[in-house]
């Protein structure tokens, strides 16, 4: 059967499968007879009637109806109104009653509280950004470095006035200090319309609109192009899992339950007062996996981490008994939730192969990183929060107790390489009393710093991509406050001042150094050297490239200052110091290591040969390893044969 362009896409938004749903719902520019206008399509299909109502008629629904063009409920108009006209859609209910709804496709809104939808054509920017995007693929391959900037667009800064910063000021503002400070991506927490600012933007209720709380979209694609003509990613937090109630929202759109299930026990979250997405629902899979690519496409974004992806696979994630329904087979997966995230990051990969899809996924559950294909959901990345949980109890502690609690510094390595791991110190960590990461650190002032370049320190050491929420690298050291701006002030003080020089020049150093980010996934990049020296809470580790060069990382967890220290390694060789958080420029006491270290023949631990080391407090010392190997012994035929790949 023959379809044209537009009953293609209906048909698929039907099936569940049309991936570019938004080049035909909501309002798009189209001109007849001679006239301008705006083609108008949303999918209602349990409504009586439905208009469009806005300021071009007095907001009268019934003055523009809508036909209803297909059994599935798709219903449809054209009027001739001009760009950024404010509407929305007036929906008759099947008992009868009108409410009147936000577009769920709408390009632009009005600014929060008014809730109105906008008319907007986002198709027309022009980029400057294609030798980025010319280069994208090798530039955030799993051998590449990631050292990501979390940034909440609220709060960064405020201008003199305390107001909002506007999209063209962040561009002029935050692009510049992330290229000083290092950071190869900027995440932005969800910048995606939000009727509330103490939601963080986690409650969305534009999905494909850019908060008009900054700006207009064209401003919010300039900032994504300057951020690719300085050489910064960026990626985009994103919000699949559940939706607010507020009334112009998604919420009973037709006056059923459309976007949510109709059953309270799958479709309510009642920790936070949310809907969650039918999954099970063709047009609501269309709608969201549509709404992914819109960002990595038309905003060029070059990544999204997905929020909450826990809740979305398991039922009975924050409800309680009675409050959740199992699945057809008894248990608490939530099967459509798993086919739709796979079905997701199949289409995201094969439309745009060189994006980032990221999970933020706090379980254990398997395979989040491995391909569909093979039994994974099919993500690039997951963020550990196994290991952020761990070490975030540990740096609590006062250091004289650390050594009772030494596996919270080293059950990650076991399992390490499963996943595709980001590493991250993000918002969720230094708010709701949990402190700020320079407050959590125990100790006098001085410990607090030191503790806090100890620990930046470990996290560029440890496999896996680097994050770190705005704030952090300066030392902010009260919890961080979504009204206000950062406290920027404390940069007059020279240990926040010197902790900002130090995070600069680790993340320098991190780039400079393919040990830290060219192997993440395999033993082949990583050794331990000292992993289980408690009375101390010392570690030592090593990591190797894709050359054989290796960087040692050695980091004391107590104030104790380690004049010979001494590491097992593998061969003779000498080392040599590349980085210490102990440097006077940070802050520190100026314990270094300032000739070559040479590797002697003394056992130690499990090592033929070992090497004294200055190992300052609270500090963390790299060293260069330059070993002199034994020539390689021929390969037996077994050993030559290659090991099949775990991941694609």
């Amino acid at each position: 059967m023959c379809m044209t362009y537009d009953s293609l896409h209906v048909h698929l938004f039907h099936e569940g499968t049309d991936a570019y749903a938004y080049r035909y719902m909501g309002a798009h520019r189209e001109e007849r007879g001679g006239r301008a206008g705006f083609r108008f399509a949303v999918w209602a299909p349990n409504a009586k009637a439905v208009g469009v109502a806005g300021d071009f008629n007095g907001w009268r629904g019934q003055d523009a109806p809508m036909q209803r063009l297909t059994d599935g409920g798709i219903w449809e108009t054209w009027l001739p109104i001009e760009e950024f006209t404010a509407y929305q859609y007036a929906v008759q209910t099947p008992r009868g009653g009108w409410q009147m709804k936000a577009d769920p496709f709408a390009f632009h809104t009005q600014t929060p509280p008014s809730t109105a939808s906008r008319v907007y054509d986002p198709f027309g920017f022009a980029w400057h950004d294609d030798a980025w995007m010319a280069t994208r693929a090798a530039r955030q391959g799993l051998d590449k470095p990631m050292n990501i900037y979390e940034v909440h667009l609220g709060s960064w800064r405020r201008d003199e006035e305390g107001r909002l910063y506007t999209y063209k000021r962040m561009a002029d503002e935050l692009i510049p200090y992330c290229v000083e400070m290092g950071y190869t991506h900027i995440e932005m927490m969800p910048v995606m319309e939000h009727p509330l600012d103490l939601s963080w933007g986690y409650q969305i209720t534009g999905y494909y609109a850019p908060s008009s709380r900054f700006g207009s979209p064209e401003d919010f694609a300039a900032l994504i192009d300057r951020a690719h003509q300085a050489g910064l990613g960026v990626l985009l937090d994103w919000v699949p899992s559940h939706f607010p109630k507020d009334a112009h929202g998604l919420r009973r759109f037709d006056g059923t339950a459309l976007y949510e299930h109709r059953d309270k026990r799958r479709g309510d979250i009642p920790e936070w007062g949310t809907h969650m997405f039918n999954y099970g629902r063709n047009e609501v899979r269309s709608f969201l996996i549509s709404n992914a690519l819109f960002w990595l496409e038309v905003y060029h974004a070059d990544g999204l981490r997905v929020d909450a992806v826990s809740y979305m696979l398991y039922n009975d994630l924050g409800r309680k008994a009675g409050e959740w329904l199992p699945n057809q087979y008894g248990g608490n997966q939530n099967i459509e939730a798993i086919g739709f995230l796979r079905q997701l990051n199949t289409t995201v990969y094969r439309q745009v192969p060189d994006a980032i899809m990221a999970a933020e996924e706090a379980s254990s559950w398997p395979m989040v990183t491995m391909p569909p294909y093979v039994g994974g959901l099919g993500f690039g990345y997951k963020w550990n929060m196994g290991w952020l949980n761990d070490y975030t109890r540990y740096i609590k502690l006062d250091p004289a107790y650390r050594k009772y609690h030494h596996g919270l510094l080293t059950f990650s390595l076991m399992y390490a390489f499963n996943e595709n791991y980001i590493l991250p110190f993000s918002h969720d960590e230094v708010v709701h009393g949990k402190r700020s990461m320079l407050n959590r650190h125990p100790g006098d002032y001085w410990q607090k710093f030191a503790g806090l370049r100890a620990s930046l320190g470990y996290q560029m050491a440890h496999p896996g991509k680097k994050l770190l929420f705005m704030g952090g690298e300066f030392g902010q050291f009260i919890e961080w406050k979504e009204l206000e701006q950062l406290d920027w002030f404390l940069l007059d003080y020279p240990m926040h001042d010197a902790m900002r020089a130090y995070v600069k020049a680790l993340n320098r150093f991190y780039l400079e150094t393919p040990a830290l980010w060219q192997i993440e996934d395999s033993w082949a990049g990583f050794a331990w050297l000292a992993a289980d020296d408690i009375e101390s809470s010392v570690v030592a580790m090593m990591r190797t490239d894709k050359q054989g060069g290796h960087m040692v990382a050695i980091i004391n967890f107590t104030p104790v200052y380690h004049t010979a220290y001494r590491v097992g390694i593998m061969y003779p060789g000498m080392l040599y110091e590349r980085f210490n958080s102990d440097d006077p420029a940070w802050g520190g006491s100026g314990q270094g290591n300032p000739l070559p270290i040479t590797v002697s023949d003394r056992r130690h631990n499990q090592f033929a040969h070992s090497f004294e080391v200055s190992v300052p407090p609270l500090g963390c010392v790299f060293l260069r390893y330059e070993p002199i190997k034994p020539p390689e012994q021929p390969k037996t035929n077994a050993a030559s044969q290659p090991r099949p790949r775990r991941r694609a």
